[in-house]
């Protein structure tokens, strides 16, 4: 039996998660957070999102649900988070036993609970903060390899660049944190979500971060994808800002990488959507420690097209600002070169409710917790003119955000 009853306002969503099984989607004051598992559901491989999708729709058709506040994501709700690659990695989806929900904007301000359980009603939940324990002897080592190292494989990337149909590829790696005991992720969550509010801070099965990319939102008919490609550094003088603003919207290497990535969207979402807007140029997006060129692509559900969200994040992933182009070869190449499994980094992570609708993120500036160890992660777009250097140093800063939020 599900259940969503609306709510007086019970404070910030992330305040409400208790220190186990903590799941959030949270943008500013909205979004989702949950806890306790009322159904959950794993999968691996090449059909890892059409055995979700196909277990999900198993799972709506069966339900008896008493929604009484019929926004996206009341009712019945899973959060989700899916393998980059086919093979190593796998993927989970979880409806939670507990969900809180918070929407915002023209029409007003509306809270919700969600409950879900096997057998009659449950009684509403009692709502409210618990203490959060901050991570202790923190230390940084190497992941998979050194910097130099990776610098190295950025160079053979670019030689291949230029001596073969590959146009870009996406490297990453990764840096083990070591926090003396095991990661109380609520401390990371909040700090992520106070220092980027404009990002969208998630948590799933280990997995946290705060991603400034949505995928793609699917809310009543209309898509929404935002994307990155292109990233320069803040040096947190506003005048010298400025201009690193201006210079990336004219750096020729990045309206490079950033066409690959808007192109790959655009064609993957056009088979769903009877209208589409892609604009000509990018916009210039500004976070606390960078700035990245930025494209929001939307559009119009073709009339009799039921792809829910998480088949058009399905249809949309490895897009070529996580992957490269063309796809195939840049796949290849990853695995090739970057000498790790990436997990779900960099994979699919978000929600969906019962009538397909919802919001599904990239997987970036994030972690993942291995007991008192966790894996920070960060990539860059390589491209014929990258510098080796230069993408090593903005993987060093694309870890600044998730490392800051592991710090006193």
């Amino acid at each position: 039996m599900v259940r969503s009853t609306r709510l007086d306002d019970p404070g910030p969503l992330l305040g409400l998660l208790p220190h186990q099984d903590s799941m959030a989607w949270v943008r500013r004051a909205d979004g989702l957070v949950g806890w306790g598992t009322a159904l959950r559901y794993e999968a691996a491989g090449r059909d890892r999102f059409v055995d979700a999708q196909r277990w999900w729709r198993g799972v709506t058709g069966s339900a008896v649900v008493r929604d009484e506040v019929g926004v996206p994501g009341s009712g019945l709700v899973a959060f989700g988070s899916f393998a980059f690659a086919d093979e190593p990695g796998s993927s989970v989806v979880v409806v939670p036993a507990v969900v809180v929900g918070h929407r915002s904007g023209s029409g007003g301000s509306v809270w919700w609970v969600t409950t879900v359980s096997a057998g009659s009603l449950a009684p509403p939940p009692v709502l409210s903060s618990q203490p959060v324990r901050p991570p202790e002897q923190v230390s940084y080592s190497d992941g998979a390899m050194s910097g130099p190292a990776w610098a190295h494989r950025v160079r053979e990337a670019v030689a291949r660049i230029g001596a073969t149909p590959l146009e870009k590829v996406v490297l990453a790696r990764d840096l083990l944190v070591s926090t003396g005991h095991p990661l109380d992720v609520r401390w990371p969550l909040h700090r992520l979500a106070q220092a980027y509010p404009t990002c969208w801070t998630f948590c799933l099965d280990g997995l946290f971060g705060a991603t400034p990319e949505l995928l793609v939102r699917r809310e009543r008919g209309l898509v929404t994808s935002r994307v990155l490609a292109g990233t320069i550094r803040r040096t947190g003088d506003d005048a010298h800002d400025l201009a690193l603003a201006g210079a990336l919207a004219r750096s020729s290497k990045d309206l490079e990488e950033h066409e690959y990535a808007v192109r790959s969207v655009a064609q993957a979402l056009a088979p769903h959507c009877a209208s589409m807007n892609v604009p000509e140029s990018p916009f210039v997006l500004h976070l606390p420690n960078v700035m990245h060129l930025a494209t929001d692509v939307t559009g119009v559900i073709e009339p009799g097209d039921d792809a829910s969200s998480l088949a058009l994040a399905a249809s949309l992933h490895p897009s070529a600002a996580v992957g490269g182009t063309p796809t195939d070869l840049a796949l290849a190449t990853i695995t090739e070169l970057e000498g790790m499994d990436r997990g779900r980094y960099a994979g699919p992570v978000g929600w969906i409710d019962a009538a397909g609708d919802g919001e599904w993120g990239l997987a970036l500036r994030c972690g993942i917790t291995e007991g008192p160890r966790v894996r920070l992660f960060a990539g860059c777009g390589i491209v014929a003119s990258s510098d080796a250097d230069a993408e090593l140093a903005e993987a060093q800063v694309k870890f600044v955000p998730v490392r800051d939020s592991l710090g006193e």
